[in-house]
Parts: structure tokens; sequence; C-alpha cells
């Protein structure tokens, strides 16, 4: 007892107890680690971008860059903006319109002056398409004892009544006068997408819209009778190149055989007189022609299993291109991309090189124009969510 009270007071015994007691904190710490690495549960794909975590061999992405918003017509009116050419673009023949750019539309409908060409050509076109399906349209104007066909002189009167019976009164007395110019842009792009919308329910859009939709299918099955028949034919070709292949390699062996018996032959003959070196020089030419006959067959197997095939390639790669531009061709609906874990939606055009960003309550919109800004925003945003790239690069 004297002898623990005095190692205690001294403070050797109290040390020595923290020592102990540090270990074995240590050890536990350790211990629990150890059990906590074997109980990690494996990631189970897919899951949100947001817990991927980058590995070593991953490039530093940059941050994503803000969408330009530097439209020239209401933030709040992009999506109708795009709406009305989209569908100028696509059902073009159908109203007799040339092919023109979003920028020139964007730039009409901001311009102040009234009887610009292309927005008189486009409310023409609409009219005059809502006329000819005799509807709701056709009968409200005879009621007024309008003409039947809208000139480029009386568009506005026609375009006054038909704001009339949509009940867009604001402004309809400014474009009467003939101060269409006037009109403030979001309402311009208001009226033309109140016409776009009576227009799709017409009934030589929807007549149009079916005989396209006719079209993909039957485009869409000779893309796969001619994939089927690609497949048969490769598979044909690869058969019977292993066939040709083995048969000639079996005629080489035979002759290689052949000449092989008829040398033994002859050493066997000249043995008695024959040095060793002679004999060893025999076989190591015998030895050399039959490497050199294998190497020409397989060779010759192979152009000839190689060059049917690359011929064929060419010919289908080149039909299937053919028969994806007519598909796009055909289309009859524009989708968006896809959206990113905010609910944005981006939206590409075949006919416009910018994408577009439209958000989650479609009131803002953005665009992103150059190639490494879409790269980034593919990177950081979509690792799953659908494919852009392709489609734009």
């Amino acid at each position: 007892m004297i002898l623990i009270h005095h190692g205690l007071q001294n403070g050797e015994g109290l040390s020595k107890a923290r020592k102990r007691l540090a270990n074995g904190t240590a050890e536990d710490a350790s211990k629990r680690s150890k059990k906590d690495e074997e109980q990690v549960v494996p990631v189970k794909y897919p899951i949100d971008d947001l817990l991927v975590k980058p590995v070593a061999d991953d490039p530093l992405l940059s941050k994503r860059c803000p969408p330009s918003t530097d439209f020239k017509v209401p933030i709040s009116s992009v999506g109708d903006l795009l709406m009305v050419w989209d569908f100028c673009m696509s059902f073009g023949r159908l109203l007799c319109l040339s092919p023109f750019s979003l920028s020139d539309l964007e730039n009409a409908i901001c311009h102040k002056e009234t009887n610009l060409v292309l927005l008189v050509e486009i409310h023409t076109a609409l009219l005059n398409l809502l006329i000819n399906d005799e509807g709701e349209y056709y009968e409200f104007i005879q009621n007024k004892n309008r003409k039947s066909k809208v000139s480029l002189v009386t568009w506005k009167e026609y375009l006054c009544d038909f704001m009339e019976m949509t009940s867009i009164s604001s402004n309809i007395s400014t474009v009467r006068r003939g101060h269409y110019g006037l009109v403030p842009t979001s309402l311009k792009l208001e009226i033309l997408r109140e016409l776009v919308d009576e227009a799709i329910a017409t009934i030589a859009v929807k007549e149009k819209l079916d005989e396209r939709i006719d079209q993909q299918q039957a485009l869409a099955a000779e893309k796969r009778e001619i994939a089927r028949k690609s497949k048969e034919e490769q598979k044909l070709i690869m058969e019977v190149a292993t066939e040709k292949e083995m048969n000639q390699t079996n005629a080489v062996q035979d002759g290689n055989e052949n000449v092989n018996s008829q040398l033994v032959a002859k050493e066997g003959k000249e043995r008695k007189n024959a040095p060793t070196s002679k004999m060893g020089d025999a076989k190591l030419h015998l030895d050399g022609n039959e490497n050199v006959n294998s190497q020409l067959v397989a060779k010759e197997a192979k152009e000839r299993k190689n060059a049917p095939a690359s011929k064929m390639g060419d010919v289908k790669l080149h039909l299937g291109r053919h028969l994806e531009k007519e598909l796009l061709d055909q289309s009859v609906r524009t989708s968006p991309l896809g959206k990113d874990r905010y609910y944005n939606r981006y939206w590409f055009f075949r006919r416009e090189g910018r994408l577009f960003v439209e958000s989650a309550d479609s009131k803002e919109w953005g665009y992103y124009s150059t190639k490494e800004e879409v790269i980034v925003c593919y990177c950081i945003n979509f690792f799953a969510s659908f494919s852009m790239y392709n489609n734009l690069c």
C-alpha cells in the first residue's frame, strides 16, 4: 500500500494509467473505423448527379456559366416566339412561306414599321388558312360581309376581326388605324400564338400531320428492315469467308504434306551420303516454306473477307444517313431534350444553332450558343439525363 501510494504521489502510476487508457481508446477507435469500413454500402446506379463523386482521372470541370438572355423580345415572350417560328418552319410549304431565321422574325417583331414583308406574309398565310378551313373564323368574317381572301393590303382588317373574335381587345383601334408597328412586342407575339393555336386545329394541318406520321412510320419500318438485312448479309459473308479460309488452309496443308513426304523420301536416299549440316538446312528450308505459305493464305483470306464488307458497309452507311435525314424532315413535333435537377427544360431546334433553356415556370428563358458552353453544361448537369451532345456537335 505504501508503494502504490508513493507511486501515485510521484505521478508515475497516474501517467502509466493514462497511457494505458489512451492506448485503449486509440485501439477502440481503430477497431470502430475498421468496422465502419466493412459496413460501407455499395453504390447502386442510377443515382442523383450530385451524389456522383469524381475520381482521380476525371478532368476538372469549370463552373457552369449562366445562359445568355440578350433577347430583343421580352423574356416571358420567348416561348411564343419559338412556337410561332417553329410552326412556320415545319408547315412552310402548306402556308406557302419561304424559310426564314429566328433572328429575322425576332427583328421584325420588334420593329416599329407596320408593313414589314415578313410579318405581312405570316399573318396573311395564317388568316387565309383559317378562312379556307371554313371554321369559326370563317363564319365570323362572313357575318361582317368580308371577302374570303386576305390580301397584303387588307390583312390588318382581318387581323382586327381575329382579335375581336378571340377577345384580344387591347390595341385593336391601333391596328385598325394602320399602326400595327406601335403594338407592344408581347402583344404581337400573343396574337401570333393565338393564330398558330387556331391553325393547328384546322383540317389541312391535321391531314398534313397524319401524312407525315404515316411517312415516319414507313421510314422507320424501312430502316429496321435494312438493319435486319444488313445483319443477315454480314453474317453470311463471315460464314462464306470463314469456309473459304478453312478450305484454303486445308489445301495448303495437304500440299505441304505431299512436299514434306517427297523431301523426306529424298532425304532418306541421300542420308548416307549427305552431311548432317545439309539435312538441317533442308529441314529449315521446309519449315520456312510452310510458314510463308500459311501467311500468304491468311493474308488473301483477310483481304477477300474485308473487301466486300467495306464496300457494302459504305452503301449501308449512306443509306442509313439518308433515312435519318428523311425522318428528321418528316418530324412533326419538337420536344424538349430533357430536364436538369432544377426542372429547367432544354430545347434544341434543327434550324437554329442555339441551345435554349426554359425555367420550370416558363417565365424565364436563356440560351447557350458556343460549343464550349454546351460541353460544360452537358458535363455538369446531364450525366444520364439525355443524349444531347451528339445532336449538337
